[in-house]
């Protein structure tokens, strides 16, 4: 019985040494400087704000530094940047267009391979590669539809 006193009291000692260093305190000097510590400190008001609780410090985030355009760079007048913006719409409907109509005949050339299966290909993995090609292909004009749909809703 004894022994087992002898091991618990090291055991609890040491919890509450841990116990200690997980507390935080807010400390208040005669100059009104407040100090939030884990540690507590003699001549200062403290008091208890949260114990048991792991503390983390971390510094203040630092700002991005806005850096002014150059006094010589080119400027563009509303008139030259709305001619652009007009072009750049024009050949963007332009390569909408073209892939609406590839994503077409991609989708039919697939149902005419799927309609029609080939005398030597008795063997269905044949097919299935002879298939995917298409399916692949699909697939990518689907994707280059949906971007073009997508930079065309982000225009002014």
């Amino acid at each position: 019985m004894n022994l087992r006193i002898i091991l618990v009291l090291p055991v609890l000692a040491l919890s509450s040494a841990f116990a200690q260093a997980d507390t935080l305190y807010k400390c208040t000097d005669a100059s009104g400087v407040v100090l939030y510590t884990n540690q507590k400190s003699n001549g200062k008001k403290c008091t208890v704000l949260s114990s048991e609780q792991p503390v983390s410090t971390f510094g203040a985030p630092k700002q991005a530094t806005r850096t002014p355009s150059p006094t010589d760079f080119p400027r563009v007048d509303g008139t030259t940047q709305r001619g652009r913006d007009d072009d750049r719409r024009k050949i963007l409907e332009q390569e909408f267009a073209t892939e609406q109509q590839n994503l077409d005949k991609a989708r039919k050339g697939l149902a005419e391979v799927e309609a029609a299966r080939q005398a030597d290909e008795k063997n269905y993995l044949k097919y299935v590669d002879r298939v995917q090609g298409f399916k692949d292909s699909i697939s990518l004009h689907e994707r280059n539809v949906s971007a073009l749909k997508h930079e065309l809703s982000s225009l002014k």
